[in-house]
């Protein structure tokens, strides 16, 4: 499963993209708003970061505008993938983009046919919104499981970017289903490497190391 993060904040990004772990990153106009930066500045400082797809979203909501900001956003770097609302006028302008060539998420799905029809136009990425849906009474995961069933079936292309994801539980149960991508904050990433008996264990080494009185330097 390839692991982006959901940030527009640079330092986070720089650190996990040291560790060889990210594949991509996912912005939208939240976080971009969260971090005070300048859209498209922070957008292609980013690109230069990681090689993998950066998910930069319009803010248009016709047709014709969003094909005119992503116009804008692709001259960026190569790597920039558009990202559109889940409506009529966000897949039409999926299919037009896809159909040049650019890399487009889908964002904002709720239900498996909504995440049928991203496929049918194209989509790179569809993000289906776990936590979101957890909170509001549904098995966020369920969705997922739906979403994997459907594309299996039908050998679609359109990779399954599980979006909205609070926990490491996510995590977990996203690899268990099959998902292709996950994107999480930073803060979550970072507790999938904490274990309290790995705690326990460099603990318990250092400890028997000092006794030695040894240095390996």
């Amino acid at each position: 499963m390839k692991f982006f993060v959901d940030t527009a904040e640079i330092e986070p990004i720089r650190e996990l993209a040291a560790t060889g772990l990210l594949d991509g990153v996912t912005t939208n106009p939240s976080l971009i708003a969260k971090s005070g930066l300048d859209f498209k500045e922070v957008t292609a400082e980013i690109c230069k970061l990681v090689d993998g797809p950066v998910s930069a979203e319009v803010v248009a909501l016709d047709h014709e505008t969003m094909m005119k900001e992503a116009e804008v956003l692709r001259r960026i770097a190569d790597n920039v993938c558009i990202k559109v609302p889940l409506t009529v006028d966000g897949l039409k302008t999926c299919k037009a983009l896809t159909g040049e060539g650019t890399m487009v998420n889908v964002t904002l799905c709720f239900s498996a046919n909504q995440a049928l029809l991203a496929a049918k136009a194209g989509a790179s990425f569809i993000s289906p919104f776990v936590g979101r849906h957890d909170d509001n009474g549904f098995d966020g995961m369920d969705l997922i499981e739906d979403i994997r069933l459907i594309y299996d079936n039908y050998a679609y292309a359109t990779e399954i970017l599980v979006a909205s994801v609070r926990h490491t539980g996510h995590v977990l149960q996203a690899a268990k289903i099959g998902a292709d991508v996950m994107t999480a904050p930073p803060k979550v990433i970072h507790d999938l490497f904490k274990h309290v008996l790995t705690d326990k264990g460099i603990e318990g080494f250092m400890a028997d190391w000092a006794k030695t009185g040894q240095s390996i330097l």
